[in-house]
């Protein structure tokens, strides 16, 4: 049989009032209406619940035995209920090889989570993109636009790239800067399937051999031990720092765009409340300079005794 919260709560209604019309003026709905709701109740059970008494009502011992089970089912409803109309929804935001660098915990520390009634999550995942596609996330940190029509994207910012090389470097140990004419002559370690450096970088120049690692931290293993330099944006320096690994501007090459990419179709008010913070962070703060200026605030993250930051929080999806 079939039966509704709406037939379990008229039949409890009623007995509890001890009469038709009590209960459907508890309900407020008319009289007619609530007897023909708990006839429905009986016809699906098959046996009557109320006996009619010309004072009122009172439960059959069909009645009586529904009774508790009845008030167990509408207890958990309400709670469920409760729940539903309480519980925060979660942002979860994915990013393949470093989030927002220093603008990551004062967005997290400053989102205002009563007013949008949503949670926000940081979490790393393996592809940003294809990612964001299968609904592992409801938006990615992105720093090359993405080829997929079904995705849509805003530019927050914009971040230096800076060359990561190891520790020990004797050649490069003391610089401030390097170009990418001195970069070239070394193995370039690079990740094709997220990171932003391929060939273009050096159009018209030498392009230098390249070695392609699998993930963020083979990446940082490779160049701590000396088999190769990286180039990254300058978030990296400031979410990955890595005993024996240094990062260091690169003095004529362009910015790197910060990117925020969600499924078309789906930017709702707790989207465009990132967009725009995360804009703001950028803009009042901005890890980006003009290339072939001081890279200093890189350098004194680079440097073994800074403090860290910031460190990465894992979330789970919105519900």
């Amino acid at each position: 049989m079939e039966w509704t919260l709406r037939e379990l709560r008229c039949f409890v209604t009623v007995a509890d009032a001890g009469s038709f019309t009590e209960g459907a003026a508890r309900l407020f709905v008319s009289q007619a209406a609530v007897s023909r709701t708990i006839a429905g109740l009986e016809r699906g059970l098959g046996a009557q619940l109320l006996r009619r008494l010309p004072s009122g009502c009172t439960p059959t011992p069909a009645g009586w035995e529904l009774l508790p089970a009845a008030r167990r089912v509408l207890a958990e409803a309400d709670r469920f209920t409760e729940f539903a109309g309480s519980r925060r929804e979660v942002l979860r935001v994915g990013y393949a090889w470093a989030a927002l660098g220093v603008h990551t915990a004062r967005l997290l520390r400053d989102w205002p989570v009563e007013e949008l009634g949503a949670e926000l999550e940081f979490e790393r995942v393996e592809i940003a993109d294809r990612s964001l596609i299968e609904g592992r996330c409801d938006i990615a940190i992105m720093r090359r636009r993405p080829a997929d029509p079904g995705l849509e994207s805003a530019e927050i910012g914009r971040e230096r790239r800076m060359v990561a090389f190891a520790e020990d470097d004797a050649e490069w140990g003391r610089r401030r800067q390097l170009t990418l004419d001195e970069i070239s002559r070394r193995t370039v370690i690079v990740d094709v399937r997220s990171g932003t450096t391929d060939a273009g970088l050096w159009a018209g120049g030498a392009v230098p051999a390249f070695l392609e690692s699998s993930s963020v931290d083979q990446w940082l293993d490779l160049i701590a031990a000396g088999r190769g330099v990286g180039i990254t944006a300058e978030a990296t320096s400031h979410h990955h720092r890595r005993d024996g690994v240094r990062y260091r501007g690169i003095s004529d090459v362009e910015t790197v765009p910060v990117l925020l990419v969600w499924r078309r179709g789906e930017r709702d008010p707790a989207v465009d409340a990132l967009v725009g913070r995360a804009r703001a962070l950028y803009a009042s703060g901005s890890e980006a300079a003009t290339p072939g200026r001081g890279t200093r605030p890189a350098e004194a993250a680079a440097r073994p005794d800074a403090s860290p930051r910031w460190s990465a929080s894992p979330g789970h999806r919105r519900r």
